[in-house]
């Protein structure tokens, strides 16, 4: 059985991408790509059909981390919650507006990616701060615990 992983931002075109492409690498470099199916969402419709932003994909091609440039933002949907077994937030405004989209979680699936980490801090968001390589660095760590559990 694979564990299905959906990670979640605003727009789906910078963090939640970077995420999906990171953890895709880290799983395929330790040959477990079997063992998972990963995706990304947002909260959001803003960004829906645009492709990963500019500098998300430069900075994960600086660290040659491969990314379907086919790849664009979709929005979470209800149904996401049945079809993933863990839905994983880079920060605390998404879990707000995912519990909007998602009423409830009895599995105990939405979980704050740095979480992993041990730290209850959000991802930091480059849409604001146009530091990608920090926001890589937040979701390669959360990504690398998250494989240690």
């Amino acid at each position: 059985m694979r564990l299905k992983i959906l990670f979640v931002c605003h727009g789906n075109i910078c963090r939640s991408p970077m995420a999906e492409f990171i953890l895709k690498a880290l799983v395929k470099a330790k040959g477990m790509e079997g063992e998972y199916y990963i995706e990304s969402a947002a909260v959001s419709d803003e960004e829906y059909g645009n492709p990963i932003y500019p500098p998300a994909k430069r900075c994960l091609t600086q660290h040659g981390v491969w990314f379907d440039p086919s790849k664009t933002a979709r929005t979470v949907t209800s149904a996401d919650y049945d079809r993933f077994d863990r839905i994983i937030c880079m920060d605390q405004s998404n879990i707000r507006r995912l519990r909007g989209i998602i009423k409830e979680d009895p599995q105990k699936k939405i979980h704050l990616m740095m979480s992993y980490t041990g730290s209850g801090r959000d991802v930091a968001d480059p849409w604001y701060t146009g530091d990608f390589e920090r926001t890589f660095q937040d979701i390669l760590e959360g990504c690398e615990a998250m494989l240690k559990m």
